[in-house]
């Protein structure tokens, strides 16, 4: 096989998986396009950086400085969450595994490595054998249920109004002067919370 077909099959796989963990993987569970080009614009130049170090022969140290470099950027307009950030070092992560398995003919590994990945991205963001709480702070003005005694009337109250899935409440400020309670409710996590 040629050089340049070679090449092009290579930057295919490592496009085509990248892809397939942001559209599939990560597009699913946020519905927002506000990092995509960001994960799949750093996978690809970072793949034709490390292709390019290697055709003039630059040692692999300044390949692990520049891959320093970009996974440690932050932008400084819009700080990134830190989901987004774990989704942005493995898409940076990744074409230099693929080159390295690429340059070693290691193609089996290569695929054993993808749907690992894939994998634990999927059992993480699918948050199988996980039970996530979250919590909200409100201020309550049906001053007469934060009583102890009427605590299971309080949380039917709350979660008729908010829609959640309460699991318990603290009272944390009462304001009898103007009949108000900042409460803190405490509800199961699903998976558009996160």
């Amino acid at each position: 096989m040629s050089t340049f077909l070679q090449y092009l099959l290579h930057f295919l796989i490592n496009f085509l998986t990248a892809f397939v963990i942001v559209r599939f993987i990560y597009y699913p569970q946020r519905g927002s396009q506000k990092f995509v080009l960001t994960f799949l614009g750093f996978n690809t130049i970072i793949f034709i950086l490390f292709n390019y170090m290697a055709s003039i022969e630059l040692s692999m140290g300044v390949g692990f400085g520049l891959f320093a470099i970009f996974s440690i950027l932050r932008y400084r307009t819009d700080p990134m969450p830190s989901r987004e950030m774990t989704y942005l070092f493995i898409l940076t992560a990744l074409p230099m595994i693929n080159y390295v398995m690429f340059s070693q003919n290691a193609y089996l590994e290569l695929g054993l490595t993808t749907v690992l990945i894939g994998l634990v991205l999927i059992f993480l963001e699918k948050g199988w054998g996980f039970h996530f709480t979250s919590s909200k702070s409100i201020t309550y003005e049906k001053i007469d249920l934060i009583h102890a005694a009427h605590q299971k009337e309080l949380i039917t109250d709350l979660e008729e109004r908010t829609g959640l899935d309460i699991r318990y409440v603290d009272i944390n400020k009462i304001n009898f002067l103007n009949d108000t309670a900042e409460i803190k409710v405490y509800y199961d996590e699903t998976r558009n919370d996160r």
